[in-house]
């Protein structure tokens, strides 16, 4: 089975001064602002490339993680993901840090980094961000 989700961006002027949106178009579940500002410098109540590659990160390797403990025998209570993607002017993205918190009964801290690490390697997201060669991660039982 093949699903297929989409995204739109409109973007208007300059790359430093112009201004657009994206919005997520399979969930109509919102429309979100873009600038350069919010990229290179703060936020400032503005989404960014790297801000929705971090969302996608995060949530696909939640759910890896998720589809591999399960299927080890040790499905997980909860799982809580954060990706932090760095962006640098001039060079792009130049590295991704996941930092990974989670609640798996009977299962060791050594046993949940192996597993960690598996999904890491494993997700479709980190699989198709693979040109970001310092992609770390941090994973511990809560």
């Amino acid at each position: 089975m093949s699903v297929t989700q989409s995204a739109s961006a409109h973007w208007e002027g300059s790359l430093i001064e112009g201004k657009g949106n994206v919005n997520l178009d399979t969930s109509k579940s919102g429309t979100f602002d873009i600038d350069w500002k919010a990229r290179a410098e703060e936020a400032g109540g503005k989404t960014s490339p790297e801000e929705l590659i971090a969302a996608a990160h995060s949530s696909c390797y939640s759910m890896a993680l998720s589809h591999g403990l399960t299927g080890a025998g040790t499905p997980p209570t909860s799982i809580d993901t954060n990706a932090k993607v760095t962006f640098v002017a001039g060079q792009g993205i130049t590295a991704i840090h996941l930092t990974v918190r989670a609640n798996v009964p009977g299962l060791t801290q050594e046993a949940f980094v192996e597993a960690a690490e598996g999904a890491k390697k494993n997700c479709p997201v980190s699989k198709a961000l693979a040109a970001v060669e310092n992609i770390t991660l941090d994973a511990a039982l809560v």
